[in-house]
């Protein structure tokens, strides 16, 4: 079995090729071109496994690149994890964060409808797709109502997605995947900006840590696991959407509350509140219900939430130590 994988340097595609290489498959991803020329920087996550997969220099934006790369590839799966997928950044820039994020959807998929090769596809969903949530927790049938540029470009990927699965037969599932964090979590996010703060505070290099709003609620699971869900999606004889998560929602304040606890912190005496870290529209709640995927394929979060921030400051810590 062969699989192509885009945004194969982030947390999920590290994830993903390691698993996907157990199973015994044929890796390869697609990086930009910078990303080979300042690898030490941009592909530490893969550094392990660098020698036993297949790396293509190619840009998202240009249908051409992707077109190529894949009918050199032709792989029997494809896994399209690539995205600007910092919810903050795409208030900032939304203009780049709609056209990438939709463009290279739309690429992928074009790309094996016309190569005529039976290739499975898998695009990655996110949780903020339901934003402004109708029902409580959220499953397949909920309505989406993105608050963000990144919500907005993620809920079109998910329609292009269906609409090529209807449309051309394609065997093309989303994965609505809600909020998985791991020791590879870029910095720029608000789970390993706590944890890595946290041990810098330990350690005397850093005095405050400044956040925005602390009530909003996410369901937090563990990378690792979450990458299996979506191998098991394309296992299935049917291609359909699922939603993925633990069923079990946290405040950020919890959180930043367990993360200080795992070094011994009171959070009290460090954090401080800076409203330039409010969004300009916020997601209050976030819960999965996962009882789809669990019914038809067996899978099921497993890591805690304390376990997980356990694994964030720990794994921090050691780090900074080195």
């Amino acid at each position: 079995m062969r699989a192509l994988i885009t945004g194969i340097t982030g947390q999920d595609g590290s994830y993903l090729a390691e698993f996907l290489l157990k199973k015994g498959y044929e890796v390869h991803g697609i990086v930009r071109r910078v990303a080979l020329e300042n690898q030490e920087h941009r592909l530490w996550r893969i550094k392990k496994i660098q020698k036993k997969i297949y790396l293509h220099a190619g840009s998202m934006e240009s249908y051409a690149s992707i077109f190529k790369i894949f009918n050199k590839v032709k792989p029997n799966e494809f896994y399209h994890l690539a995205a600007q997928s910092y919810v903050d950044y795409s208030f900032q820039d939304e203009f780049s964060t709609l056209s990438s994020n939709i463009s290279s959807t739309h690429y992928c998929l074009s790309a094996i409808k016309e190569s005529g090769l039976d290739t499975k596809f898998y695009f990655a969903g996110s949780s903020e797709m339901f934003g402004k949530v109708r029902k409580v927790p959220q499953n397949e049938n909920t309505p989406f109502y993105p608050r963000s540029p990144y919500g907005i470009s993620k809920v079109a990927g998910f329609e292009l997605t269906r609409n090529y699965r209807e449309s051309y037969n394609l065997h093309a599932s989303s994965g609505i995947l809600f909020n998985h964090e791991s020791e590879r979590r870029g910095f720029e996010f608000v789970t390993r900006k706590i944890s890595h703060a946290v041990a810098l505070i330990k350690l005397k290099k850093l005095k405050y840590l400044e956040l925005g709003n602390l009530q909003a609620k996410r369901d937090w699971g563990y990378a690792p696991e979450y990458v299996e869900a979506m191998w098991l999606m394309l296992q299935q004889k049917e291609p359909d959407d699922y939603v993925v998560g633990t069923g079990e929602t946290k405040t950020i304040k919890y959180f930043v509350e367990r993360a200080f606890g795992v070094l011994d912190l009171k959070y009290e005496k460090y954090l401080k509140i800076n409203k330039k870290f409010f969004r300009p529209a916020e997601v209050e709640l976030l819960i999965a219900d996962s009882s789809k995927i669990i019914k038809e394929t067996g899978w099921k979060a497993k890591t805690k939430i304390d376990k997980l921030i356990e694994k964030m400051v720990i794994n921090d810590l050691k780090l900074l130590n080195k």
